[in-house]
């Protein structure tokens, strides 16, 4: 359609002036002060880097916070789609040798090149987001992002008006699947004679998914055609397409990921169907790193950011959720007392 046809050109167009940024490992954004003594972050981005509208943008948010707070030098450096992973090691070295302390890995996909390459650099403070690192001087960030998509399951379920919803995964990896096991529990307990179809955009090794809304709106609207009406879409920047799709059809819902979309400057003109978000606080883990290392006590080993300390969420952009929110609240409750135990598999 034309409105997708924009975004999609507008994310190529961001893409390839990330690519060219970054390169042979160069740098997308990059502070020219030099003071001595003064605090060098180094972040490196996942597939779509900062301008996704999601994943990375959350990153990025706690990196700005950082940057203001203590006045800080930064270098952020992007993953391409395709690329091998000695890539994704050179990037990290070349922060590292670059005197950046901390080097912020964002994305699962750097769990390798941090094992190998943080052990080298022993004076140097890593962070990994959504993976686990077992090097001494790493903090590896995780969020139990099945327990929000619950939430989202739960007011899917409600808001639906046949039961028949959806969820659009990027890629078909244990990550993702955390996403849609929760969600689909938090519909089934819900209204058990719902239906979830669950559809992945690559799978395996192919990140594509994370990078493509064209790809995101031809599964919406196959899903809206066979009667969804709800649609839950953890896809990085191919979410963007879903949502947009899902805009078009009258009464249907889409349901974000990562930040809050309904207020992203290119997806708010579809607010109005945006029912809520699921919200990764990524930017919350990345500042948390960041100040731990400034403080000198820096943070190591596995750091979760769970329901109950407000690592994930919905938000209420919009007010969609008022008159759920009681049913909310309560699913909240039985998460974080234990009663119920959210699947991480479907």
């Amino acid at each position: 359609m034309r409105r997708v046809s924009k975004i999609t050109a507008a994310c190529a167009v961001t893409a390839a002036l990330a690519l060219t940024a970054t390169a042979c490992g160069e740098s997308s954004d990059e502070s020219t002060s030099s003071d001595k003594g003064q605090m060098k972050i180094g972040m490196a981005y996942d597939v779509g880097g900062r301008g996704d509208n999601s994943f990375n943008d959350s990153a990025a948010r706690g990196l700005d916070k950082a940057k203001a707070e203590f006045k800080a030098q930064t270098k952020e450096l992007t993953a391409k789609n395709g690329e091998t992973p000695a890539d994704r090691e050179q990037r990290l070295q070349s922060l590292a040798e670059g005197g950046y302390n901390p080097v912020i890995a964002i994305g699962f996909a750097y769990k390798d090149a941090v094992d190998k390459i943080a052990p080298k650099y022993p004076k140097v403070n890593f962070g990994l987001v959504d993976s686990v690192s077992d090097a001494k001087n790493v903090a590896s960030i995780v969020f139990t992002e099945e327990q929000g998509s619950y939430l989202a399951g739960v007011a899917a379920a409600l808001k639906s008006k046949d039961g028949q919803v959806g969820f659009i995964g990027g890629v078909d990896l244990p990550l993702i699947k955390k996403f849609a096991a929760g969600f689909q529990q938090g519909v089934l307990d819900t209204n058990p004679k719902a239906k979830v179809q669950i559809q992945y955009l690559s799978t395996g090794s192919d990140l594509s998914g994370f990078g493509s809304p064209d790809k995101g709106e031809a599964a919406a609207k196959g899903m809206l055609d066979k009667g969804a009406d709800v649609i839950f879409a953890a896809a990085g920047g191919s979410g963007a397409g879903s949502i947009e799709a899902v805009a078009g059809q009258k009464g249907a819902w889409s349901i974000g990921v990562d930040s809050d979309q309904a207020l992203d400057p290119a997806l708010s003109k579809y607010k109005d169907t945006i029912l809520t978000s699921v919200v990764k606080n990524v930017d919350a883990g990345v500042y948390d790193l960041i100040k731990s290392v400034k403080d000198g006590k820096p943070l190591t080993g596995v750091q979760t950011y769970s329901l109950a300390k407000g690592g994930v969420s919905l938000t209420t952009t919009g007010d969609h959720l008022s008159d759920i929110q009681a049913k909310l609240d309560e699913a909240k409750k039985k998460i974080v007392d234990g009663t119920i135990t959210v699947k991480t598999t479907t």
